[in-house]
């Protein structure tokens, strides 16, 4: 299940204002700091649960959301923020403290 807080409708709502709307995936992404969940513009695949919520359509991988349980979409100052009830991502990374090294 996903859940998302008003000034993220609001965000995507000026977002997609006058464009059409994509599905919105939620997915684990690797990076210097270790995997974490995040979002990006997909199509539906066989495998995706599907969710619609606030007018936008949500996908996320049967088998992630499983893991996940709950995931929580916010925002920041620094853009949006996805987390999830059960931690799903490695953490940590093995960057030696600098991502220029990965």
């Amino acid at each position: 299940m996903i859940e998302i807080t008003p000034s993220v409708k609001e965000q995507l709502d000026n977002h997609f204002q006058g464009k059409a709307q994509s599905p919105i995936r939620v997915y684990l992404a690797a990076g210097c700091g270790g995997e974490r969940l995040s979002l990006a513009l997909d199509t539906e695949q066989e495998t995706d649960l599907v969710q619609e919520l606030s007018g936008y359509t949500f996908l996320v991988d049967k088998e992630l959301s499983e893991k996940a349980g709950v995931i929580k979409i916010d925002m920041t100052p620094y853009g949006f923020a996805v987390s999830s009830e059960v931690q799903v991502g490695g953490g940590g990374g093995g960057c030696g403290g600098s991502c220029s090294s990965c």
